[in-house]
């Protein structure tokens, strides 16, 4: 599925009234280790596969789906663009040795003393561009995030989410862009693997392992249900007892962290489709 194939796709169907799927990029992208690569064979290969059933899909979003996860996706750019001018300026107070106040970092207070220590003159000149880049960005990513409240102030699936503890604004909207609808996956686990955060089983013969998760779904969803599984183990009673019972057997605490986020997404289906099929 290529950039713009889901609009593509969407324009199609509504002027012409053709059944359309979209293939999965993970297993097209393959086709291009044919040595006779064409785009007949490759279309001759795509129709063989539609006509026996054997060709992976992937769910056709809805445009006002598409539209929030443009949204979500923006503010996460932003996000990652202002960590990363903060990190600038981190490098800079490292260079030159500055002691640090006590307050804590990016506070109003810290960035007051910020704006007002010693720097040599290209230095500080430095610093004060990335000061001005911080607060934009900053600007911008409360401007993306009003839009996003506004855009999900009547919808039914974030106020259930934002119901549930442990759950805020960001990490609601991450899950109804890139998950759109809980109902269209048939188990919890097949979920969980939508979201990168199934074992990958590597084992061959009598060996038996493990080997770390799954490569699929979107890097910044399963980077969001991690967090949230950390903020889960403080606060909440039964992961944090699951987390504890993994970390007394020894387990690694990424390992942990993902097994909770693995069992509380899908704890989660049952909570998001149950109702609906109850209606």
């Amino acid at each position: 599925m290529s950039c713009g194939a889901a609009d593509f796709a969407e324009e199609l169907i509504l002027q012409t009234g053709w059944l359309v799927n979209l293939a999965h990029p993970g297993y097209v992208n393959r086709m291009r280790q044919n040595p006779d690569k064409s785009d007949w064979s490759d279309a001759r290969l795509l129709a063989d596969l539609e006509r026996v059933g054997y060709l992976p899909k992937v769910w056709l979003a809805p445009q006002s789906v598409r539209e929030l996860r443009r949204l979500v996706r923006y503010r996460q750019q932003l996000v990652d663009e202002r960590r990363d001018v903060k990190l600038r300026i981190g490098a800079l107070l490292r260079e030159h040795r500055v002691e640090m106040p006590k307050c804590r970092r990016w506070t109003r207070d810290w960035i007051a003393w910020l704006q007002g220590v010693s720097l040599p003159d290209h230095s500080r000149w430095v610093m004060d561009r990335h000061l001005e880049r911080l607060s934009a960005l900053s600007g911008a990513v409360k401007l993306a995030e009003d839009r996003l409240g506004s855009a999900t102030a009547e919808d039914s699936v974030i106020e259930h989410l934002l119901r549930l503890p442990g759950i805020g604004p960001v990490t609601a909207w991450m899950l109804r862009a890139e998950i759109g609808w809980f109902e269209r996956f048939r188990t919890g686990k097949q979920l969980a693997r939508f979201c990168g955060l199934s074992p990958r089983n590597a084992s061959s013969g009598e060996r038996q392992a493990d080997a770390g998760l799954v490569k699929a779904g979107n890097n910044q969803l399963r980077a969001t249900l991690l967090e949230a599984a950390h903020r889960l183990m403080r606060y909440e009673r039964r992961w944090s007892e699951l987390g504890k019972g993994l970390l007394n057997r020894g387990k690694p605490w990424n390992v942990v962290a993902a097994a909770v986020a693995n069992r509380w997404i899908r704890w989660l289906y049952h909570q998001m489709v149950a109702p609906q099929q109850a209606a």
